[in-house]
């Protein structure tokens, strides 16, 4: 049982920073915040869980049969991630590129502590503690004194891109000679760019990369000696009941700092037929992975192809629900969803091979998910883009990007995608390159 503390309380960004500053001293943290981005659909406004009390992680062999009997047996809070690779538990598939992280495949923890927070007020769900300890932490929280000095980060890493953009756009060209022959409709071919012999402050790296995107599924993950910095805008997929739904981004249209500009470039993305077929594609391709396991006649697109605007790009967004039966569990509605579709492609099985073989690098949980099941076996998870990894015992910095290729997809603009989506990974990495 959980011992429970609320108050009145509203969030804010220096509070933010107190809060992750104390969660340094434990081993598992994990953070998620909305940085109050307009969303329909948002149940927290920020989540803190640290401190594992029990945990699972595991290779991609039988992951979902694991996380299944961990997720019932905690019956509940539970946060962690799925990294991309787990595609080998749900389909016959391998992952035998370069790996440079050595993420493993599916981690999650039962928090000892977890403070939850809305618009007004925030809940104290502390496992296993005397009273006393809830009212003595968020005391010692709430007088920390927040450090003057910012971004830390401030000596260069040199960045190496695994893939040369000569390199990338014949893969383009494979992929579309695939396309042509109807191998697939469409693939999203990733890129890593790499450092070495890095040494990072991760939380300053992660605030300041959030300060300038403020994305509405932000994450900053430790366990131990890794890290993962996300700025993601995408949400991969949210239960809550019986309902669920998914929110794919596909369509991707840089910012102006002229608003006349901006608008413009809003609305030439809104009715860019290519990349309005993007994300019509996987919207039918998630339509139909939700159809696996929702009740008969329940999907349901709400919303299609709507333009979102954030602080380094526009994106065009999807939302597609359905009503799934009462006894069907939460892990089953993640294995019949994943990968999710907007960072495979179309078919996606077929898709999935042909990345595997055009790809430099393994995807580890970038294209993967971090989220949380509740007690109940409601969950919330985001799309692991926009985001750096670290292993600091390694000292290996990564981040990738990519772009969904068509068949009327033009190779060198979807190398220049890829270089707007890397913008603020490299900015706050201080990248020169």
């Amino acid at each position: 049982m959980r011992t429970v503390r609320k108050h009145a309380f509203s969030l804010t960004e220096v509070f933010k920073k107190q809060l992750l500053l104390w969660a340094q001293q434990f081993e598992e943290v994990i953070w998620l915040d909305s940085n109050e981005y307009s969303q329909t659909y948002e149940t927290f406004q920020a989540v803190l869980a640290v401190d594992a009390f029990t945990a699972l992680q595991t290779d991609s062999h039988n992951a979902f049969e694991a996380l299944q009997e961990y997720q019932a047996t905690s019956a509940d809070w539970i946060f962690g991630y799925l990294s991309y690779d787990l595609k080998n538990d749900v389909e016959k598939l391998h992952s035998q590129n370069f790996d440079g992280l050595s993420f493993p495949d599916l981690y999650f923890f039962q928090p000892k502590k977890l403070f939850l927070f809305t618009e007004n007020t925030v809940e104290l769900h502390y496992l296993n503690v005397v009273a006393d300890e809830l009212d003595e932490d968020w005391e010692s929280i709430l007088k920390l004194i927040q450090e003057t000095e910012e971004h830390k980060t401030s000596k260069t890493v040199s960045i190496s891109i695994r893939t040369s953009k000569d390199s990338y756009i014949k893969k383009v060209e494979e992929v579309l000679g695939h396309i042509k022959r109807g191998d697939i409709y469409e693939a999203n071919i990733c890129q890593e760019f790499y450092s070495e012999a890095a040494k990072i402050n991760p939380l300053d790296t992660f605030v300041h990369l959030n300060e300038i995107s403020k994305p509405p599924f932000s994450v900053f993950l430790k366990l131990s000696h890794l890290f993962a910095l996300s700025a993601s805008p995408e949400r991969y997929l949210k239960r809550t009941g019986n309902t669920v739904i998914s929110q794919p981004i596909k369509g991707t249209a840089k910012r102006s700092k002229n608003k006349t500009e901006d608008l413009e470039m809003k609305r030439q993305l809104a009715t860019d037929p290519k990349e309005r077929s993007e994300n019509i594609m996987i919207t039918d391709l998630v339509r139909n992975d939700l159809s696996r396991i929702a009740l008969k006649g329940s999907v349901s697109v709400d919303e299609l192809c709507a333009i979102y605007t954030f602080e380094q790009v526009h994106q065009m967004i999807s939302t597609i629900s359905c009503t799934v039966a009462q006894n069907t569990s939460s892990v089953e509605v993640l294995r019949n969803t994943f990968p999710m579709g907007s960072m495979t492609g179309a078919p996606k099985i077929a898709a999935m091979k042909i990345i595997e073989e055009i790809e430099d690098a393994k995807r580890g949980l970038y294209s993967g998910a971090i989220g949380y099941f509740s007690p109940s076996g409601d969950f919330d998870f985001n799309v692991v883009i926009r985001s750096i990894l670290y292993n600091s015992l390694k000292e290996y910095v990564s981040f990738s990007v990519g772009s969904a290729i068509t068949i009327n997809s033009i190779p060198e603009k979807e190398y220049e995608e890829c270089l707007l989506k890397a913008n603020a990974m490299r900015h706050v990495l201080n990248s020169n390159l």
